[in-house]
C-alpha cells in the first residue's frame, strides 16, 4: 500500500479543496447520483467523505503498469 494522500482520522466535507485531487465537485456529484467514486456520508443535504475511504479508493483505482511494477 502506498502512502495516504488524505489524513485518515479526518471527516472532509464536499466542499473542501483537497477534494479536488480527486475530482472536481460537479463531477463528484455525478458520481454520487450514479452510485460510483469514494464511499460518502450523507445527512440531509450535507455530504462527507472520511478519510480512510477516500484512500481506499484511491488505492482501488492505482493502475500498476510494467515500469511501477519493478
Amino acid at each position: 500500500m502506498s502512502e495516504p494522500i488524505f489524513d485518515s482520522s479526518r471527516v472532509y466535507d464536499d466542499a473542501d479543496e483537497e477534494l479536488d485531487l480527486i475530482a472536481p465537485k460537479s463531477k463528484r456529484a455525478q458520481w454520487r447520483h450514479r452510485r460510483v467514486g469514494p464511499t460518502f456520508l450523507k445527512w440531509g443535504r450535507r455530504v462527507k467523505y472520511r478519510g480512510v475511504d477516500l484512500n481506499a479508493w484511491v488505492e482501488h483505482t492505482v493502475v500498476e503498469t510494467e515500469m511501477g511494477a519493478q
